[in-house]
């Protein structure tokens, strides 16, 4: 069950429309590394985790991601202004002027609808993590590229705190691996001499030493967890 709360998670202003940075800003609300995909992905996830306590983590960031889209949508409704006006997007996506009366568009900045497609499902925990960590670092990224392409303070500051949050949901993301890291697809990494055998392909020299490979870890050796 889902409650909305008619707060913002922050305050979301703008100093003056920008219908074209609104298309550009709109990338994090329908593309592949935006707040939907992520929502969607991590609420798709928890159905089959057994773990209580991981599975409530991932409902509750899946549920953050859903107020973050909240922002987003509502920067992008406020960047885009009062009045229907195509001509005054310069480049990416114009669905929101010509289709949906200035609604925020569930797609990407090129105007490529938001697709199931983004969403990554393996029902192993320990891929899903994985994917999991990668998205949010993804996600991160995406938002350096636009903190960079505005000069909007109050934009900025809603991209600023987005990107700690990001932070946030990598870290708690890394802190569940560390919990399951003998489940899964990880159990019994390595055994077989296959999962040993490296080749040197680059001539001349070795650059990358894999001599002493060790299995996907974000945390110490001598670090265990015990399973419920």
């Amino acid at each position: 069950m889902f409650k909305h709360d008619k707060q913002l998670l922050q305050v979301v202003n703008v100093e003056r429309p920008n219908p074209t940075y609104a298309s550009m800003l709109s990338e994090q609300l329908g593309g592949p590394q935006g707040e939907l995909k992520a929502a969607m992905q991590y609420i798709s996830q928890s159905f089959r985790i057994k773990d209580p306590e991981i599975k409530d983590l991932f409902m509750d960031i899946a549920s953050e991601e859903l107020s973050h889209m909240e922002m987003v949508a509502t920067a992008v409704n406020l960047l885009n202004g009062h009045e229907v006006d195509a001509q005054a997007v310069q480049s990416g996506q114009i669905e929101s002027q010509v289709l949906t009366g200035l609604n925020p568009f569930l797609a990407n900045a090129s105007g490529f609808p938001w697709t199931a497609a983004y969403v990554n499902v393996t029902g192993d925990l320990p891929a899903d993590l994985l994917s999991n960590i990668a998205a949010e670092q993804r996600a991160k990224v995406v938002y350096e590229y636009l903190h960079r392409q505005i000069n909007d303070k109050h934009i900025r500051q809603m991209i600023d705190f987005l990107l700690n949050r990001e932070e946030a949901h990598n870290t708690m993301f890394r802190e569940a691996f560390t919990k399951i890291q003998d489940t899964g697809s990880n159990r019994d990494w390595g055994v077989d001499k296959d999962a040993r055998l490296y080749f040197n392909l680059s001539k001349p020299g070795k650059y990358f030493d894999v001599s002493n490979p060790q299995p996907p870890a974000f945390q110490n050796p001598d670090q265990s967890y015990n399973q419920h």
